[in-house]
């Protein structure tokens, strides 16, 4: 009887000390789950449309809003925006970037080999080079050099933004040299690749190019430099686009969905922005992009005014489909960054008609255009490279910005940098009322003040109507 009664004890211990451990929060968590939560939190952050974070779809006018205005009006302080999307790439995204990058040496080599560890080290540089641009470019200057450092550095010193992207682009070319295609990487807890490292050299090479080129007005020489060496290995096709395959079933659905759908919103329309524009050039992929009005016929909101959710065109139903993939980078964008660059007497071969024209038929069949209405399209003397009005940053901005629907961050980037179009001007407000930037969220002012207050006062006006470095126009 003892040895039983000793026996039980033992095992109800045992349980209890069971209990006692959180099986959904383990303590220890290998650098592959790390690295998959941080790919989704970065292109869902970029892909929702959710007023509280996701605005750009409004500032870059490709849709407005119907019953609440604030945010197509550029308020962005009553919601805290600015706050709410660096709270979301700094700890979601970047933090957990930088634990995988410090688990990965701990790996069993039997298991993970020393090739694909750098492999592994070299993926999360690249989305760390990713993430830092993004901030620079929608706030400036950011902490960087004592960002993320709990212990050292809990409140981290402003970097100037033109000096991060030096740095970015220096690791960035290291993360290209390490990486070796004959080993794999992430493997499943690759969300974009699924360990295949040719996809993510494509990628890497593709940020080069961008990065080369938002540098092109303020550094010529090192934007040559860079986009010459990375054009040759950048995405090359539309089955080369930088894509994350959204599932059909929460928690993995399109962010789109999630807002438009699932929610049950009816919070936006189109804009008659981008409307308005397409119509006048008898754009083909008006319907692949919108739905019919009340009308039958297309037609968007008044941008920044208040709007009839039933009469105005929607976003397409492709556009709100659980499964819809979201872009990091896709060929037409590439096609259009490699006419500026010809622009620019960059040698990437080729003329820049020939990357614009490739650029649009690439936007439009992506969609599901045919080449026919690509052919119809360019014929348009409108369209066509050589008769299009304006110079050649309003001919590559215009058409780069009707591409670039539904990734409304990059639309508000390349209208900052090639200031076209021309955008409509909410009631009240001037064209320079259009933000340029975002504020710095309010708690860097509240709890990094001495930091935030030398960001500031170093030149650096802390409104939205501020030029970052790379807008010079």
């Amino acid at each position: 009887m003892l040895l039983l009664l000793t026996g039980f004890a033992y095992s109800c211990d045992k349980d209890f000390e069971d209990l006692n451990v959180d099986k959904k929060n383990p303590a220890a968590v290998p650098p592959g789950p790390l690295f998959s939560y941080a790919q989704k939190e970065l292109i869902d952050v970029m892909t929702t449309p959710n007023v509280n974070v996701g605005i750009f779809r409004l500032l870059s006018q490709y849709w407005t809003e119907t019953t609440y205005t604030d945010e197509a009006n550029y308020d962005l302080a009553t919601r805290n925006i600015p706050q709410n999307f660096w709270n979301t790439i700094y700890p979601n995204v970047l933090n957990n970037l930088k634990e995988c990058q410090r688990l990965i040496p701990s790996q069993d080599v039997a298991f993970f080999p020393r090739e694909v560890q750098e492999n592994q080290d070299a993926c999360a540089e690249i989305l760390n080079v990713y993430s830092y641009m993004i901030l620079v470019n929608t706030f400036g200057d950011v902490p960087y050099t004592e960002a993320l450092d709990i212990e050292g550095k809990v409140y981290p010193k402003y970097d100037d933004a033109r000096t991060i992207y030096d740095n970015l682009a220096t690791r960035l070319d290291a993360a290209i040299n390490t990486i070796d295609v004959n080993f794999g990487g992430f493997g499943g807890n690759d969300l974009l690749y699924g360990g295949d490292m040719a996809g993510w050299l494509t990628f890497a090479n593709t940020l080069k190019l961008q990065l080369g080129m938002m540098l092109a007005d303020v550094d010529a020489n090192k934007a040559k430099a860079m986009v010459e060496a990375a054009a040759p290995g950048a995405i090359s096709s539309n089955a080369e686009n930088v894509a994350f395959h959204y599932l059909s079933a929460p928690p993995n659905t399109n962010p789109v969905w999630v807002d438009l759908v699932q929610s049950g919103r009816k919070d936006f329309v189109a804009a008659n922005t981008i409307v308005d524009f397409m119509k006048g050039l008898s754009d083909p992929r008006i319907p692949l992009y919108f739905t019919t009005d009340a009308s039958g016929g297309y037609s968007g909101g008044i941008y920044a005014a208040s709007n009839n959710y039933q009469a105005y065109s929607k976003p397409a139903n492709v556009i709100i489909d659980p499964t819809n993939e979201a872009l990091f980078y896709d060929y037409a964008e590439v096609r259009f960054l490699l006419a500026e660059a010809a622009e620019r007497g960059f040698s990437v071969g080729g003329t820049a008609a020939e990357h614009y024209e490739a650029a649009i038929r690439a936007s439009i069949e992506y969609w599901g255009g045919s080449s026919t209405d690509a052919d119809a399209y360019l014929a348009n003397p409108d369209v066509a490279y050589a008769t299009a009005p304006g110079d050649w940053k309003t001919k590559i901005g215009n058409q780069k910005w009707i591409a670039l629907y539904n990734r409304g961050f990059e639309g508000w980037t390349e209208w900052r940098r090639l200031d076209a179009p021309t955008l409509n001007v909410p009631d009240g407000l001037t064209y320079n009322d259009i933000p340029k930037r975002y504020t710095y969220p309010v708690q860097e002012q509240t709890l990094n003040a001495t930091n935030w207050s030398n960001a500031t006062s170093n030149g650096v006006k802390d409104v939205v109507t501020e030029r970052l470095f790379w807008d010079i126009q």
